[in-house]
C-alpha cells in the first residue's frame, strides 16, 4: 500500500471516533447573587458615647492674619475646633461607622446632597458622611477666595478654587474610604473630613459625644469610631430586632 493511501485511511479512521465521542455538555451559567432589601421589621439600633480620658490636650492656635476677610470672622489666635470635649468628656466630631461593607444588601444612593461650608473661613461640618455615589455641594459662603484639596488614597484627588461668594460645586466619590480628608491651600488652618460609605450606617457624634446608628439588620457587626487626633478604636456590636444595643468608647491622646 502506497504511504499516501495509509495516510489517507488512519486519517479517516481517527475522524470516525472523533465523531463518536460525546460532546461534553456546557458548563451551568453561576447566578449572581442578588443583594437585598433590608427588611425594617429585622433591625434595630446601635447607640453610645464616645468620650476621652486623661489629660486634655491644649487646643492648636489658628494663626490667620493673612486675610482680612478671615480676621473679622475669626479674630487672630483662634483656637482650632479639631478637638472638642465637653464638660464631661463627650468627644464631638467622632466618625462612628459598621466597618462591615454590608455587600449582601442593597441600599438606595440618597438624591439630596451632602453639604460642606466654606463659612467663616472655617469648614462646616468639620466631619461628616456621605453615600458612595451621593453628591457634595461645596459652598464658599465667605467674600475670599477659598480652595477645596481634597486628599483621598482610593478616590481621585481634587484641587479647585472658588473665588466668588455663594458658589457651589458639586463632588461625587465613587469607592467607600474613611476618612478623606479636604484643605484649604489658601488658609493652612482649614480642615475637613468626610468618610465614604457603602451603606448608611455611620453617624457623626454631637457635642456631647453621643450617637445613634438606627435601621440596622439583625446580626454581629465591627463597630469603628475615628477621631483625627485621637485614632480610631473598634469594638463588636449584636443587634436585635427592634432592640437598641449600646456601645460606648473611650479615646486617648496616646492613641
Amino acid at each position: 500500500m502506497r504511504p499516501t493511501l495509509l495516510i489517507l485511511l488512519m486519517s479517516a479512521a481517527l475522524g470516525a471516533v472523533a465523531c463518536g465521542a460525546e460532546t461534553p455538555a456546557p458548563a451551568p451559567a453561576q447566578t449572581a447573587a442578588v443583594a437585598k432589601k433590608v427588611d425594617p421589621s429585622t433591625t434595630g439600633t446601635i447607640s453610645g458615647k464616645v468620650s476621652f480620658t486623661g489629660t486634655p490636650p491644649a487646643p492648636d492656635v489658628m494663626r490667620i492674619s493673612a486675610d482680612p476677610v478671615c480676621m473679622q470672622a475669626l479674630g487672630n489666635n483662634t483656637k482650632s475646633d479639631a478637638v472638642l470635649i465637653s464638660a464631661d468628656g463627650g468627644i464631638a466630631n467622632t466618625f462612628v461607622y459598621i466597618k462591615d461593607t454590608m455587600a449582601e444588601y442593597a441600599f438606595d444612593v440618597p438624591t439630596a446632597a451632602v453639604s460642606l461650608d466654606q463659612k467663616g473661613c472655617r469648614y462646616s461640618p468639620r466631619i461628616f458622611g456621605v453615600r458612595v455615589g451621593q453628591a457634595v455641594d461645596i459652598v464658599n459662603s465667605d467674600a475670599t477666595l477659598h480652595n477645596v484639596h481634597a486628599l483621598p488614597m482610593v478616590n481621585g484627588e481634587f484641587n479647585k478654587g472658588q473665588p466668588v461668594q455663594g458658589s457651589h460645586m458639586t463632588q461625587v466619590f465613587t469607592a467607600p474610604e474613611v476618612m478623606v480628608r479636604f484643605k484649604c491651600d489658601v488658609h493652612g488652618w482649614m480642615t475637613a473630613y468626610g468618610g465614604v460609605m457603602a451603606h448608611p450606617f455611620f453617624a457623626v457624634t454631637s457635642a456631647d459625644g453621643t450617637f445613634s446608628i438606627p435601621g440596622l439588620p439583625t446580626g454581629e457587626y465591627e463597630l469603628a469610631a475615628w477621631h483625627e487626633k485621637f485614632g480610631t478604636s473598634t469594638q463588636h456590636v449584636k443587634i436585635s430586632a427592634s432592640q437598641t444595643g449600646t456601645a460606648n468608647f473611650t479615646l486617648s491622646a496616646a492613641k
